[in-house]
């Protein structure tokens, strides 16, 4: 079953995205939350970020143990979303290289698909400036894998990019969780050098000093400008709220109106 074409919410992007931005020395990854309709289409609209066990400026890799965790969590979604949901795929960044999968990123979706025909994979090409402009540049790629003989070869899935006008409560609870995952990947990384017990004292004072500034880095690169998106869509929903209302107050007006004109005819 090859995927013809895959629609992503907005909401769902921007959470991609700003996983995406988040580091520029490794790559991270997450899974994909949807439904596929009866003409195979791909409709995503949220996202799980995974915690990195091991962060690698070249690959990723997603455990059973993760695959398992999030189809539990699209089982919640779906409860919470009131419409099927399962997992429909993966994402990772590529910061500083181009936006095209590699082979290894190739062979891994060819597994995944092995487990699920249905699984596609994105790719975000982030922190990479544009020669002509001097301005940065985002891509992003949506593919399945095909065998061709014993490897695999790219097959590039149409993708669109769905606006909404909101951003809905699971999108809301990813983008919450992402400064808690990555303190959570310092603090593991930290765990494991305090596990050096012939280690001298100034070496441990220099790694617990790297660890409160990734932490702070994690801060004031994450926490305040989620907030301030946060801050920015409510200021946008009250004024929606605002002329939804004046349009209502309009709407009855022009309906007494009316009303009073039959009451004279």
């Amino acid at each position: 079953m090859a995927v013809k074409s895959v629609h992503l919410d907005s909401d769902a992007y921007m959470v991609c995205l700003t996983h995406a931005f988040s580091t520029e020395r490794e790559e991270i990854m997450g899974l994909l939350i949807g439904e596929i309709d009866e003409e195979f289409v791909s409709r995503i609209s949220a996202v799980i970020m995974l915690r990195r066990s091991d962060k690698q400026s070249d690959r990723v890799e997603i455990s059973p143990e993760q695959l398992s965790d999030a189809s539990t969590e699209a089982e919640r979604l779906a409860d919470l979303l009131k419409r099927p949901m399962r997992v429909l795929g993966w994402y990772h960044s590529h910061p500083h290289i181009t936006v095209w999968p590699s082979h290894v990123d190739v062979r891994t979706q060819g597994m995944y698909q092995m487990m699920d025909p249905g699984f596609v994979g994105l790719i975000f090409s982030v922190f990479n400036e544009d020669k002509t402009t001097k301005f940065d540049r985002v891509e992003v790629t949506c593919f399945q894998s095909a065998k061709v003989g014993t490897d695999y070869t790219r097959v590039e899935v149409p993708l669109h990019i769905i606006p909404c006008q909101h951003i809905s409560e699971a999108c809301v609870q990813s983008l919450v969780q992402l400064p808690r995952i990555l303190g959570m990947e310092e603090e593991e990384a930290y765990v494991k050098t305090t596990q050096n017990k012939d280690m001298d004292l100034i070496t441990r004072l220099h790694n617990a000093s790297v660890y409160t500034k990734s932490v702070c880095h994690v801060i004031d690169l994450l926490s305040g400008p989620v907030l301030q998106v946060l801050e920015n869509r409510l200021k946008l929903n009250q004024e929606r709220i605002k002329a939804l209302q004046q349009e209502k107050k309009q709407l009855l007006e022009s309906l007494k109106q009316d009303e009073d004109l039959m009451d004279l005819g």
